[in-house]
Protein backbone atom coordinates (compact mmCIF):
# COMPACT_ATOMS: atom_id res chain seq x y z
CA UNK A 1 0.00 0.00 0.00
CA UNK A 2 1.38 3.25 -0.89
CA UNK A 3 1.67 5.57 2.07
CA UNK A 4 0.89 9.42 0.78
CA UNK A 5 2.63 12.81 3.36
CA UNK A 6 -1.57 13.45 3.72
CA UNK A 7 -2.32 10.37 5.80
CA UNK A 8 1.05 11.37 7.76
CA UNK A 9 -0.03 14.52 8.09
CA UNK A 10 -3.19 13.73 9.19
CA UNK A 11 -1.69 11.12 11.94
CA UNK A 12 0.29 13.94 13.28
CA UNK A 13 -2.42 16.19 13.62
CA UNK A 14 -3.25 14.33 16.66
CA UNK A 15 -0.15 14.44 18.66
CA UNK A 16 -0.38 17.77 21.10
CA UNK A 17 2.60 19.94 21.53
CA UNK A 18 3.76 22.15 24.12
CA UNK A 19 2.87 25.86 22.12
CA UNK A 20 -0.72 24.67 23.12
CA UNK A 21 -1.19 23.55 19.06
CA UNK A 22 -1.65 20.35 17.28
CA UNK A 23 1.94 19.44 15.62
CA UNK A 24 0.69 20.44 12.20
CA UNK A 25 0.53 23.61 13.10
CA UNK A 26 3.24 24.63 15.52
CA UNK A 27 5.78 25.22 12.79
CA UNK A 28 8.13 22.73 13.79
CA UNK A 29 7.60 20.33 11.29
CA UNK A 30 10.55 19.59 8.45
CA UNK A 31 9.37 18.25 4.80
CA UNK A 32 8.26 14.43 4.93
CA UNK A 33 10.42 11.56 2.89
CA UNK A 34 8.72 8.63 2.29
CA UNK A 35 10.24 5.51 0.57
CA UNK A 36 9.05 2.13 0.22
CA UNK A 37 7.11 2.29 3.75
CA UNK A 38 9.10 4.35 5.64
CA UNK A 39 8.64 7.67 6.94
CA UNK A 40 11.10 9.62 8.26
CA UNK A 41 11.05 13.82 9.12
CA UNK A 42 12.54 16.17 12.01
CA UNK A 43 10.84 18.26 14.36
CA UNK A 44 13.06 21.53 14.52
CA UNK A 45 12.26 23.90 18.00
CA UNK A 46 14.42 26.47 19.82
CA UNK A 47 17.05 24.89 22.44
CA UNK A 48 15.26 25.57 25.61
CA UNK A 49 12.04 24.00 24.52
CA UNK A 50 14.08 20.93 23.78
CA UNK A 51 13.17 19.26 26.96
CA UNK A 52 9.57 19.78 27.03
CA UNK A 53 9.65 18.60 23.09
CA UNK A 54 11.32 14.96 23.60
CA UNK A 55 7.69 13.16 24.54
CA UNK A 56 6.42 14.86 21.04
CA UNK A 57 9.06 13.38 19.26
CA UNK A 58 8.11 9.85 20.45
CA UNK A 59 4.63 10.61 19.89
CA UNK A 60 4.70 11.59 16.75
CA UNK A 61 6.51 8.49 15.60
CA UNK A 62 3.75 6.22 17.21
CA UNK A 63 1.63 8.18 15.57
CA UNK A 64 3.38 7.86 11.97
CA UNK A 65 3.42 3.81 12.69
CA UNK A 66 -0.49 3.62 12.63
CA UNK A 67 -0.67 5.00 9.30
CA UNK A 68 -1.48 1.43 7.19
CA UNK A 69 1.85 0.71 5.07
CA UNK A 70 4.05 2.40 6.97
CA UNK A 71 6.86 -0.07 8.21
CA UNK A 72 9.59 2.29 9.87
CA UNK A 73 9.13 6.16 10.95
CA UNK A 74 12.14 8.06 12.08
CA UNK A 75 11.71 11.19 13.86
CA UNK A 76 14.59 13.22 15.26
CA UNK A 77 14.40 16.57 17.49
CA UNK A 78 16.67 19.25 16.14
CA UNK A 79 16.99 21.82 18.47
CA UNK A 80 18.97 25.06 17.93
CA UNK A 81 19.98 28.01 20.26
CA UNK A 82 18.82 31.34 18.80
CA UNK A 83 20.40 33.93 19.67
CA UNK A 84 18.97 37.30 22.25
CA UNK A 85 18.87 40.27 21.02
CA UNK A 86 22.81 41.49 21.06
CA UNK A 87 24.11 44.64 22.55
CA UNK A 88 23.84 47.39 20.26
CA UNK A 89 27.79 48.15 19.46
CA UNK A 90 29.26 51.45 19.33
CA UNK A 91 29.34 53.03 15.76
CA UNK A 92 26.94 50.06 14.37
CA UNK A 93 23.20 48.95 14.29
CA UNK A 94 22.50 46.02 15.97
CA UNK A 95 22.08 42.16 14.18
CA UNK A 96 18.55 41.99 15.46
CA UNK A 97 16.68 38.84 16.57
CA UNK A 98 16.75 35.81 15.31
CA UNK A 99 19.90 35.93 13.72
CA UNK A 100 21.79 32.80 14.47
CA UNK A 101 24.47 32.96 17.68
CA UNK A 102 27.61 31.01 15.93
CA UNK A 103 29.37 31.26 19.05
CA UNK A 104 26.77 29.60 20.90
CA UNK A 105 27.30 25.95 18.68
CA UNK A 106 30.86 26.33 18.78
CA UNK A 107 32.24 23.59 20.92
CA UNK A 108 34.85 24.50 23.78
CA UNK A 109 38.39 24.15 23.39
CA UNK A 110 38.28 21.35 26.03
CA UNK A 111 35.82 18.38 27.85
CA UNK A 112 32.20 18.72 27.46
CA UNK A 113 30.53 22.03 27.09
CA UNK A 114 27.89 23.58 29.24
CA UNK A 115 24.33 22.19 27.68
CA UNK A 116 25.11 18.94 26.08
CA UNK A 117 23.20 16.22 27.13
CA UNK A 118 25.04 13.79 30.02
CA UNK A 119 26.35 10.48 28.82
CA UNK A 120 24.83 7.44 29.98
CA UNK A 121 25.52 3.95 29.05
CA UNK A 122 23.75 2.09 27.01
CA UNK A 123 21.95 -0.68 29.08
CA UNK A 124 23.58 -4.51 28.01
CA UNK A 125 26.53 -2.84 26.54
CA UNK A 126 29.89 -2.99 28.10
CA UNK A 127 31.88 -0.84 26.19
CA UNK A 128 31.18 1.54 22.90
CA UNK A 129 34.90 2.13 20.83
CA UNK A 130 35.07 3.83 17.81
CA UNK A 131 36.82 3.05 14.98
CA UNK A 132 37.43 6.38 13.08
CA UNK A 133 39.87 7.96 10.44
CA UNK A 134 40.64 12.23 9.71
CA UNK A 135 39.84 11.19 5.85
CA UNK A 136 37.67 8.95 3.83
CA UNK A 137 38.98 6.23 1.52
CA UNK A 138 41.57 4.85 3.74
CA UNK A 139 39.43 1.67 4.39
CA UNK A 140 38.09 2.54 7.47
CA UNK A 141 34.62 0.38 7.07
CA UNK A 142 36.61 -2.76 6.56
CA UNK A 143 39.09 -2.62 9.08
CA UNK A 144 36.00 -1.75 11.35
CA UNK A 145 33.98 -5.30 10.03
CA UNK A 146 37.01 -7.16 10.28
CA UNK A 147 38.05 -5.94 13.45
CA UNK A 148 34.63 -6.67 15.25
CA UNK A 149 34.60 -9.99 13.73
CA UNK A 150 38.08 -10.85 15.42
CA UNK A 151 36.79 -9.73 18.61
CA UNK A 152 34.05 -11.58 18.25
CA UNK A 153 36.93 -14.85 17.65
CA UNK A 154 38.32 -14.26 20.45
CA UNK A 155 34.82 -14.85 22.48
CA UNK A 156 33.52 -11.70 22.85
CA UNK A 157 29.72 -10.76 22.08
CA UNK A 158 30.15 -7.82 19.34
CA UNK A 159 28.12 -5.43 17.80
CA UNK A 160 28.14 -3.11 15.23
CA UNK A 161 26.52 0.17 14.71
CA UNK A 162 27.39 2.29 11.20
CA UNK A 163 27.29 6.34 12.42
CA UNK A 164 28.49 6.87 8.52
CA UNK A 165 24.81 8.38 7.66
CA UNK A 166 26.26 10.16 4.28
CA UNK A 167 27.56 6.69 3.03
CA UNK A 168 26.97 4.01 5.16
CA UNK A 169 29.08 0.48 4.10
CA UNK A 170 27.47 -2.18 6.15
CA UNK A 171 24.72 -3.29 3.81
CA UNK A 172 27.90 -3.91 1.18
CA UNK A 173 30.27 -5.11 3.50
CA UNK A 174 27.97 -7.66 5.00
CA UNK A 175 25.26 -8.28 2.18
CA UNK A 176 22.19 -7.68 4.36
CA UNK A 177 19.24 -6.61 2.27
CA UNK A 178 16.65 -7.10 5.31
CA UNK A 179 14.88 -4.60 7.56
CA UNK A 180 15.43 -4.12 10.40
CA UNK A 181 11.83 -5.13 12.93
CA UNK A 182 10.53 -3.19 15.55
CA UNK A 183 9.78 -5.57 19.11
CA UNK A 184 7.36 -5.09 21.55
CA UNK A 185 8.81 -2.32 23.13
CA UNK A 186 8.82 -0.03 19.80
CA UNK A 187 12.68 -0.93 20.07
CA UNK A 188 14.30 -2.02 16.33
CA UNK A 189 16.10 -5.28 16.47
CA UNK A 190 19.27 -5.32 15.03
CA UNK A 191 19.62 -7.42 12.20
CA UNK A 192 22.26 -10.38 12.80
CA UNK A 193 24.99 -11.84 10.77
CA UNK A 194 28.70 -13.48 10.88
CA UNK A 195 27.21 -13.53 14.88
CA UNK A 196 27.29 -9.95 15.05
CA UNK A 197 24.13 -7.80 16.02
CA UNK A 198 24.79 -4.74 13.06
CA UNK A 199 22.47 -1.46 12.51
CA UNK A 200 22.99 0.83 10.21
CA UNK A 201 20.87 3.43 8.55
CA UNK A 202 21.61 1.97 5.33
CA UNK A 203 19.13 -0.57 6.19
CA UNK A 204 16.40 1.72 6.26
CA UNK A 205 17.07 3.31 2.64
CA UNK A 206 18.01 2.32 -0.69
CA UNK A 207 21.93 2.27 -1.90
CA UNK A 208 21.16 4.93 -4.06
CA UNK A 209 19.09 7.23 -1.78
CA UNK A 210 20.57 10.76 -0.78
CA UNK A 211 20.86 11.65 2.56
CA UNK A 212 20.48 15.10 2.49
CA UNK A 213 20.19 15.87 6.39
CA UNK A 214 21.81 18.59 8.39
CA UNK A 215 24.12 17.92 11.52
CA UNK A 216 21.27 17.77 14.05
CA UNK A 217 19.23 15.85 12.10
CA UNK A 218 22.72 13.75 11.76
CA UNK A 219 23.11 13.39 15.00
CA UNK A 220 19.58 12.38 16.44
CA UNK A 221 19.72 9.55 14.25
CA UNK A 222 22.51 8.43 15.45
CA UNK A 223 21.93 8.78 18.68
CA UNK A 224 18.54 6.71 17.92
CA UNK A 225 20.71 3.88 16.57
CA UNK A 226 22.44 4.04 19.54
CA UNK A 227 19.48 4.62 22.19
CA UNK A 228 16.49 2.83 20.44
CA UNK A 229 17.75 -0.30 19.30
CA UNK A 230 17.56 -3.61 21.00
CA UNK A 231 21.17 -4.48 21.37
CA UNK A 232 20.95 -7.27 23.86
CA UNK A 233 24.04 -8.48 26.17
CA UNK A 234 27.21 -7.30 24.16
CA UNK A 235 30.78 -6.95 25.68
CA UNK A 236 31.69 -4.04 23.13
CA UNK A 237 29.91 -2.44 20.37
CA UNK A 238 32.06 -1.25 17.62
CA UNK A 239 31.17 2.16 15.93
CA UNK A 240 31.72 2.93 12.76
CA UNK A 241 32.13 6.58 12.61
CA UNK A 242 32.04 9.22 9.71
CA UNK A 243 35.57 9.89 8.14
CA UNK A 244 36.54 13.57 9.18
CA UNK A 245 36.52 15.66 12.41
CA UNK A 246 33.80 18.21 11.67
CA UNK A 247 31.11 18.86 14.05
CA UNK A 248 28.91 15.46 13.87
CA UNK A 249 32.08 13.94 14.85
CA UNK A 250 32.75 15.51 17.61
CA UNK A 251 29.68 15.95 19.03
CA UNK A 252 29.18 11.99 18.73
CA UNK A 253 32.27 11.42 20.25
CA UNK A 254 30.68 13.89 23.09
CA UNK A 255 27.50 12.54 23.49
CA UNK A 256 28.36 9.05 23.02
CA UNK A 257 30.09 7.00 26.44
CA UNK A 258 32.92 5.45 24.51
CA UNK A 259 35.88 3.52 26.13
CA UNK A 260 38.28 3.92 23.52
CA UNK A 261 39.03 5.04 19.74
CA UNK A 262 41.11 3.48 17.09
CA UNK A 263 42.45 5.47 13.87
CA UNK A 264 42.76 3.86 10.69
CA UNK A 265 45.09 5.54 8.18
CA UNK A 266 47.32 4.79 5.02
CA UNK A 267 51.32 5.29 5.23
CA UNK A 268 51.34 8.99 3.05
CA UNK A 269 51.78 12.10 4.89
CA UNK A 270 48.24 12.84 3.51
CA UNK A 271 46.51 10.54 5.00
CA UNK A 272 48.72 10.79 8.40
CA UNK A 273 48.31 14.20 8.79
CA UNK A 274 44.05 14.13 9.28
CA UNK A 275 45.15 10.94 11.33
CA UNK A 276 46.47 14.03 13.64
CA UNK A 277 43.38 15.52 13.27
CA UNK A 278 41.31 12.89 14.21
CA UNK A 279 43.60 11.64 16.90
CA UNK A 280 43.46 15.31 18.62
CA UNK A 281 39.67 15.82 18.55
CA UNK A 282 39.49 12.38 20.74
CA UNK A 283 41.75 13.44 23.19
CA UNK A 284 39.90 16.71 23.37
CA UNK A 285 36.86 15.19 24.34
CA UNK A 286 38.75 13.40 26.30
CA UNK A 287 38.17 9.95 24.91
CA UNK A 288 41.31 7.41 25.23
CA UNK A 289 42.95 6.72 22.11
CA UNK A 290 43.33 3.07 21.64
CA UNK A 291 45.76 3.26 19.21
CA UNK A 292 46.93 3.46 15.04
CA UNK A 293 46.27 0.83 12.70
CA UNK A 294 48.10 1.57 9.08
CA UNK A 295 45.68 -0.10 6.38
CA UNK A 296 46.94 -0.82 2.82
CA UNK A 297 50.58 -0.93 4.46
CA UNK A 298 51.73 -2.64 1.66
CA UNK A 299 51.01 -4.48 -1.32
CA UNK A 300 51.20 -8.22 -1.66
CA UNK A 301 51.01 -9.84 -5.11
CA UNK A 302 48.52 -12.44 -5.26
CA UNK A 303 50.54 -14.19 -7.56
CA UNK A 304 54.00 -14.33 -6.52
CA UNK A 305 53.70 -12.76 -3.15
CA UNK A 306 55.90 -9.61 -3.63
CA UNK A 307 55.64 -6.58 -1.43
CA UNK A 308 55.67 -3.56 -2.59
CA UNK A 309 55.08 -0.79 -0.31
CA UNK A 310 53.37 1.35 -3.16
CA UNK A 311 52.18 4.29 -0.69
CA UNK A 312 55.36 4.21 1.77
CA UNK A 313 55.39 2.36 4.69
CA UNK A 314 55.61 2.79 8.58
CA UNK A 315 54.63 6.36 8.33
CA UNK A 316 51.68 5.01 11.04
CA UNK A 317 54.03 3.39 13.29
CA UNK A 318 56.69 6.25 13.79
CA UNK A 319 53.56 8.60 14.16
CA UNK A 320 52.32 6.47 16.61
CA UNK A 321 55.43 6.22 18.31
CA UNK A 322 55.53 10.08 18.00
CA UNK A 323 52.71 11.05 19.55
CA UNK A 324 53.00 8.06 22.55
CA UNK A 325 49.73 6.39 21.37
CA UNK A 326 49.94 2.02 20.59
CA UNK A 327 50.83 0.83 17.16
CA UNK A 328 48.28 -1.65 16.99
CA UNK A 329 49.22 -3.26 13.44
CA UNK A 330 50.06 -3.37 9.59
CA UNK A 331 47.04 -4.74 7.50
CA UNK A 332 48.28 -5.00 3.91
CA UNK A 333 46.88 -4.54 0.26
CA UNK A 334 45.47 -7.08 -0.76
CA UNK A 335 42.88 -9.05 -3.79
CA UNK A 336 41.34 -10.79 -1.03
CA UNK A 337 40.27 -7.99 1.64
CA UNK A 338 38.88 -5.98 -1.37
CA UNK A 339 37.15 -8.72 -2.97
CA UNK A 340 35.69 -10.66 -0.12
CA UNK A 341 34.46 -7.16 1.14
CA UNK A 342 32.81 -6.22 -2.22
CA UNK A 343 30.71 -9.84 -1.98
CA UNK A 344 29.72 -8.98 1.46
CA UNK A 345 31.63 -11.70 3.22
CA UNK A 346 34.71 -9.96 5.18
CA UNK A 347 38.07 -11.85 4.88
CA UNK A 348 37.85 -12.46 8.45
CA UNK A 349 34.93 -14.39 8.03
CA UNK A 350 35.28 -16.28 4.46
CA UNK A 351 39.40 -17.25 5.41
CA UNK A 352 39.08 -17.52 8.93
CA UNK A 353 42.69 -19.64 8.79
CA UNK A 354 43.95 -16.92 6.35
CA UNK A 355 46.91 -14.80 7.35
CA UNK A 356 44.81 -11.46 7.05
CA UNK A 357 42.38 -13.34 9.57
CA UNK A 358 45.10 -13.22 11.63
CA UNK A 359 46.38 -9.80 11.75
CA UNK A 360 42.82 -8.37 12.28
CA UNK A 361 42.60 -10.46 15.33
CA UNK A 362 45.80 -9.75 16.35
CA UNK A 363 44.84 -6.25 16.66
CA UNK A 364 41.26 -7.08 18.20
CA UNK A 365 43.70 -9.05 20.81
CA UNK A 366 45.20 -5.57 21.34
CA UNK A 367 42.26 -3.60 21.70
CA UNK A 368 40.60 -6.38 23.88
CA UNK A 369 43.26 -6.37 26.19
CA UNK A 370 43.11 -2.79 26.40
CA UNK A 371 39.29 -3.13 27.44
CA UNK A 372 39.34 -5.95 29.47
CA UNK A 373 39.02 -4.16 33.06
CA UNK A 374 36.06 -2.66 31.66
CA UNK A 375 34.34 -5.45 30.45
CA UNK A 376 35.00 -7.70 33.27
CA UNK A 377 33.26 -4.26 35.55
CA UNK A 378 30.00 -4.66 33.43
Amino acid sequence: MSVTERQIRDALAEVATPRGVPLTQASALSEIAIADGKVYFSINVDAAEAKAWEGVRTQAEAAARTVPGVSVAMVVLTAERRAAAPAQPRGRGGAGPGVPNVAAHRPPPHGRGAGLPKQSDIPGVAAIIAVASGKGGVGKSTTAINLALGLRDLGLRVGLLDADIYGPSMPRLTGIHDKPKLNDNKKMVPLVKFGLSIMSIGFLVEEETAMIWRGPMVMSAVTQMLREVAWGELDVLVVDMPPGTGDAQLTLAQEVPLKGAVIVSTPQDLSLIDARRGLAMFRKVNVPVLGIVENMSYFQCPECGTRSDIFGHGGARHEAERLGVPFLGEIPLHMAIRANSDAGTPVVESEPDGPHAAIYREIGGKIRDQLRGVIAAA
